[in-house]
């Protein structure tokens, strides 16, 4: 054949994007009457924009032996935005977890593996999902375009930046669950899914979209240490929730470490709770609405008692005019130690290396110090046990996805950022048999118990539908199962919530 004739030809169709080569394996978690055979899959999903690949996110399954399709599933991933599933995966739910202290504290190098006697896989199959950008999940870098200067229309690039907001970062974990209850035949199970932190947020946000957009029905949603409304985590001089939100926590602290000049040596936890909730919610909310205008005296008599309530001097608490943040928190508590208290769970404390700059120049124990802890596990978990083998490096926490995370949704310039909280609401509403757990550690500064728990106590819920939500905390912090009995009593309350979701 000549060239000519070769010229004529049209070209050779390119070939559908292939994602990494996944991998699976089978073991047993249990013992005894108790053992349950599994097989776990660690594999990449191509989702698609326009009918063309998008991106990859990849995903760890974990299926109980015996083929039984009417099992619950539990769709699981964290927060950030920009984290991975590894939190959840290797800390509380999957057949294997770190082998953290029983008090939550940082375990030694190299973090060992040990079976999970907490793991929901002896109620329901898991799906752990890691987010485009976190993990080993991917934008796919789309092929270089025409510029459109030799006369040729540019076609539509993908942005590499498109998954890394709100809207479109839901619409991805809708299509993954579709795609995923498709692959495995899954569409008659009872569905589950549960998320930490900004995965929180995302869970009260499912619960709609799931539901009203994708036709996934839910059985359950369960949202951990949750951050249902953006707008409190970073409060100024002039908001007033995000500083009633820590009060309670700061004072858990502070009786922990036995700074506090408001409540007796072993007063219980609870009680300590229930008066500084009082306090935030009624005198120091009028000072922080009143400002100025409150008499000079009554300001003095407020502030003294906070002071007291969360173990600080007067003088740090009367120079910050009672709006102590959390930064400022957890490096003035135990600075005559030269400690300082962890933000994600403040009964952990780590040297200050640095007591004489004033700059956030320490480490936190609770977030840095655990990291090689769980990026160790999951590496191991995924190349080791189960056989995935990739040049990717793991994103256990990416700290790009959650500085170019964006507000996608179409809104007013002046608008908030968009809450969980309606949508959570909403989905409650539509599905009048769906049920729903919220959980926090009762020493996490980061997301406080207490903002959702004034959620709670805003939503207007008719009788029917608060029957269905159970509002539970535990001791510990962000990760309150690191200890290891929060651990087992949240997976006891799990157990119940799912069995008595699909009876």
């Amino acid at each position: 054949m000549s060239d000519d004739q070769n010229s004529d030809q049209k070209p050779e169709q390119k070939r559908e994007h292939e994602p990494p080569a996944g991998a699976e394996t089978t073991a047993t978690w249990g013992r005894g009457r108790k053992a349950i055979p599994y097989t776990a899959t660690a594999k990449w999903i191509v989702l698609r924009k326009k009918e063309k690949p998008s991106a990859e996110i990849f995903s760890v399954s974990y299926v109980a032996g015996g083929a039984d399709r009417d099992r619950p599933v539990t769709f699981v991933f964290n927060g950030g935005p920009g984290a991975s599933s590894a939190y959840l995966h290797m800390g509380a739910v999957g057949p294997q977890r770190v082998d953290f202290p029983s008090d939550g504290t940082l375990p030694e190098m190299p973090a060992r593996l040990v079976d999970n006697e907490s793991s929901w896989l002896a109620f329901t199959d898991l799906v752990f999902v890691d987010p485009v950008g976190t993990g080993f999940s991917r934008v796919i870098e789309p092929e270089k375009k025409s510029d459109g200067k030799d006369g040729a229309k540019p076609e539509d690039e993908q942005d590499p930046k498109e998954y890394f907001g709100y809207k479109r970062d839901l619409e991805s974990l809708c299509e993954f669950m579709g795609r995923w209850l498709s692959d495995h035949g899954r569409w008659g199970s009872p569905v589950f899914i549960a998320g930490e932190s900004y995965g929180g947020y995302r869970v009260g946000r499912l619960v709609r979209m799931l539901q009203e957009s994708a036709g996934i029905g839910l059985n359950g949603a369960v949202l951990i240490s949750p951050a249902l409304e953006i707008s409190g985590l970073d409060p100024t001089d002039y908001d007033v929730l995000g500083w009633i939100d820590r009060v309670p926590t700061m004072a858990a602290a502070a009786l922990h470490h036995r700074r506090s000049r408001a409540f007796r040596k072993g007063t219980a936890l609870e009680r300590a709770l229930r008066e500084a909730e009082d306090f935030a919610t009624g005198d120091f909310a009028t000072f922080l609405t009143r400002g100025a205008s409150m008499p000079a005296k009554e300001r003095d008599r407020i502030l003294s008692r906070l002071a007291d309530i969360i173990g600080l001097p007067l003088d740090v608490v009367s120079r910050a005019e009672g709006r102590v943040g959390i930064l400022r928190f957890v490096r003035e508590l135990l600075r005559d130690e030269r400690k300082v208290v962890g933000l994600y769970d403040t009964t952990i404390t780590a040297t200050d290396p640095f007591p004489d700059r004033d700059a956030f120049a320490w480490p936190d124990p609770t977030l840095s110090g655990i990291s090689p802890a769980y990026t160790m596990a999951v590496n191991r978990m995924l190349r080791s046990e189960i056989g995935v083998v990739t040049d990717r490096e793991y994103a256990l926490l990416s700290y790009e996805v959650f500085t170019v995370w964006k507000d996608d949704s179409e809104r007013h310039a002046f608008a908030s950022p968009p809450g969980a909280t309606d949508d959570f609401r909403y989905g409650m509403s539509l599905n009048p048999h769906m049920k729903a757990f919220i959980t926090h550690g009762q020493y996490d500064l980061v997301t406080p118990y207490f903002a959702s728990d004034r959620l709670r106590n805003l939503m207007r819920l008719d009788p029917q539908m608060a029957d269905r939500l159970t509002v539970q905390h535990y001791g510990g912090g962000h990760m309150f199962y690191a200890w290891e009995t929060s651990r087992k009593a949240f997976t006891a309350a799990i157990d119940s919530f799912v069995a008595s979701a699909v009876a």
